[in-house]
Order: structure tokens, then C-alpha cells, then sequence
């Protein structure tokens, strides 16, 4: 964890982490642990095959898709988002980066 930046400001809402350009934004580092580290270094990889900028684009729009036309509901669409998806279905593993496929969000998962 020592080579991820993370920042502390009161401006953050308490337990969200906002990695921007693989910088972390939380209130209160205390319940950042290795577990959300991995799901944030997830997103990172994830920026760095779409170029950042694109990566953020498709991250907004993808939500406010799902958040008008199928869930209406911030918290499910949020989840919904198929980076959060693949984030989250592997944030528990800290090995994934190591063999994770390029572009995995967008991929069917292997069975």
C-alpha cells in the first residue's frame, strides 16, 4: 500500500473513495485497507487501458444510462457500472491483477 496515494479531506463523504487518476480521495483513511486498495488498483488498470480520459466518460455515462433507463436508483446503477462489476467481484483477490485480461469489464466471465 505504500506506493498508493491516498489523500485525507474532510470534502469527501464518509466511505467513499474517489481514485482520481490513481489518486484516492477519503475522508478518513482508517477503513481503507488492502482489500479496497486492490479494488481501486483494479480501476487503475482499467484507466490505463482506456487512456484515463475515456475511461472516465464511459464510467459517467454508463451510470447515468442505468440510472435513467434501468434501475432508477443511484446505489443500482452504481453497482450496475461494469467496472464497479468486475471491481467489486474481485477486490477480495489480491492476486487478480496478476492475471487479469485486458479489457475484463467488458468481457463474459470465464465459467
Amino acid at each position: 500500500m505504500s506506493r498508493d496515494r491516498i489523500i485525507q479531506t474532510p470534502l469527501m463523504p464518509p466511505g467513499i473513495c474517489l481514485n482520481l487518476f490513481g489518486t484516492y480521495w477519503v475522508r478518513d483513511r482508517a477503513w481503507v485497507d488492502r482489500y479496497i486498495i486492490n479494488h481501486e488498483r483494479i480501476h487503475n488498470a482499467q484507466m490505463r487501458e482506456l487512456l484515463w480520459i475515456p475511461f472516465y466518460i464511459a464510467y459517467v455515462f454508463e451510470w447515468l444510462y442505468l440510472l435513467i433507463f434501468r434501475y432508477r436508483n443511484w446505489d443500482k446503477a452504481y453497482r450496475a457500472i461494469s467496472f464497479e462489476r468486475e471491481a467489486y467481484a474481485h477486490g477480495d483477490d489480491l492476486s487478480y491483477l496478476s492475471r487479469r485480461r485486458r479489457f475484463a469489464q467488458w468481457r463474459r466471465p470465464l465459467r
